[in-house]
Parts: structure tokens; C-alpha cells; sequence
């Protein structure tokens, strides 16, 4: 029964599933939807997988893989050159139209790192000083010339979690006396794979669509929460800190929802990431 549940429901394709994100969001829907995903190295494993495909941004061609797969929702977590992956998104945006299917698009925060002052929300215009919050821009801007019910853009604070890159690298750091970069004057929101693929799923299974905000629903000091990792770690070794100041002032980097709120239990405090980081 529940093998034809999940055939009847969704073909899903992860693009970059063999990420950290790519991968936990992998792991939350392939019991509940048929989930396929791409993977960039070559890998033992997943290529005994039939659900996974190789797949590298500067050689292969997407719509290969989207005639095997005939995807109904398209989740793209891609990573690599940023030219390259404009390019892809231009065709998925053809597939998309063509094929009256849905794709959900990671942003990020970034997106909005000219505007300093204040947190962003939703509906305001996107104005980026970096190299990576324009090539983010210029997917979304595409996207969003799609008819609106076929696409979500998720846009994501800095993301933490036991998996996570940063984490990893706090403590590679740590272990090696290295300095952690901390930002005193940058207040942020985060976030956690665990809760960003739980809010996929949701948004998945209710075809919701539009721009959400995927951050925890308050503010912190990256230098803060950076110790207060640390801490709830509980590293041998003392920290060393590098602390870079771009201003004098505070400055906000933060995504924060109010037009397309999630449920309650779908939302996040950063003290649950913590919690989440704390040793068994």
C-alpha cells in the first residue's frame, strides 16, 4: 500500500542531493514521495543507487536526466559555478513552464546584503552588494516570472546542525588551535537541516508556493552564537577568535517570514539548534 501511496503522490528530483542539505532533505522524503537525486564525485554507493544520478553542472545535460526521472516538484540545492548554474536554471525554467510542474529553489539571506539596517522580509526587493547574492537574485528574478502557483523560493539564514559545514569547521578549527572567524557587529537568524527539511516537506505536500523565509523567528549576534556553539559542544581545546569588524554599527543579515508563515511546530528559536548541538 504504501509503495503505490508514494508512486501515486510525487516523483520528486533533488538536484545536489549528494550535499549536506541535498542529502538530509534526501532522507526526509524519500519514505513519503518518489525521490530521486543527482550527485556531482563519483561515489560507490550512490551509483549502486538507481534513485541517484551523476550528474556534473559543467559537462552534462540536465534535460537527460529530467526525461528519466519526468519529476512533478524539482528541488534545486545545486552548489558549483555560478554561470553555469544560471544556465541550468534557464532550462529548468522551460522544463518547469512546459511541463506545468513545481520547482523549489534554496536562496539565501544573501540576497539582501546590501540593506544593512534592517531585517528583510518577503515581498522586499532583493539589492545585493556580494558576487553570490547577485547570481541568487538573478535565479530568483527568473523564477519568478513563472506562473506563481509552480514555484517556491526558499531563502535561508546561515545553517547549522551536527552535519552541517560550519560546524564541522568550528571544531577542525578548535582541534587545530586555528582562529574562528566571528562577526561581533552582524546580527543574523539561523537556521537547522533538521527544521529547513521538515518546512520542505510541508510545503511540498500543501503545494504551497511563493517566497518564504526559512530563519528562526528571533535575532542574534553571529559572535554570540558562534561561543554559544562552542560551549555547547564542549571542545577540549580553548577557542581562538578572529573578530572582523566591516562597520562600526550593527548590521543585519536576516531573513525573517511575515506574509507566508509557516505552523507553529514548523518554526524555529536559535536556542533549538543548541539544544539539537548538545552531546547525547
Amino acid at each position: 500500500m504504501k509503495r503505490q501511496e508514494k508512486e501515486s503522490k510525487h516523483r520528486i528530483l533533488i538536484l545536489g542531493a549528494s550535499g549536506f542539505l541535498g542529502s538530509a532533505i534526501y532522507k526526509e522524503l524519500c519514505s513519503y514521495f518518489n525521490t530521486y537525486g543527482t550527485y556531482n564525485i563519483s561515489n560507490k554507493a550512490l551509483e549502486k543507487n538507481e534513485h541517484f544520478f551523476q550528474y556534473n553542472i559543467e559537462e552534462d545535460d540536465i534535460y537527460e536526466i529530467l526525461e528519466l526521472v519526468r519529476p512533478t516538484v524539482i528541488i534545486s540545492a545545486l552548489r558549483g559555478d555560478f554561470s553555469k548554474q544560471v544556465l541550468v536554471h534557464q532550462h529548468l525554467t522551460e522544463y518547469v513552464f512546459l511541463n506545468k510542474i513545481r520547482l523549489l529553489f534554496l536562496s539565501s539571506a544573501n540576497v539582501f546584503d546590501a540593506y544593512s539596517k534592517y531585517p528583510s522580509y518577503e515581498d522586499e526587493k532583493t539589492y545585493s552588494n556580494s558576487i553570490y547574492g547577485h547570481f541568487k537574485i538573478k535565479i530568483e528574478n527568473m523564477l519568478l516570472r513563472l506562473p506563481k502557483k509552480q514555484v517556491a523560493i526558499l531563502r535561508l539564514p546561515m545553517v547549522f546542525g551536527t552535519q552541517s559545514p560550519r560546524v564541522q569547521e568550528i571544531v577542525k578549527n578548535i582541534n587545530e588551535k586555528q582562529s574562528i572567524e566571528v562577526f561581533p557587529n552582524l546580527i543574523i537568524n539561523v537556521t537547522a537541516d533538521s527544521k529547513v527539511t521538515q518546512q520542505i516537506h510541508y510545503i511540498i505536500n500543501r503545494n504551497k508556493w511563493g517566497i518564504f523565509h526559512l530563519g528562526s523567528t528571533d535575532l542574534v549576534h553571529h559572535d554570540d552564537f558562534i561561543k554559544e556553539i562552542i560551549e555547547t559542544l564542549q571542545c577540549k581545546n580553548q577557542p581562538l577568535f578572529k573578530r572582523v569588524y566591516t562597520t562600526n554599527d550593527d548590521r543585519y543579515l536576516a531573513v525573517l517570514p511575515k506574509t507566508n508563515t509557516l505552523p507553529k511546530h514548523l518554526q524555529l528559536l536559535s536556542q533549538d539548534i543548541l539544544s539539537e548541538l548538545k552531546l547525547p
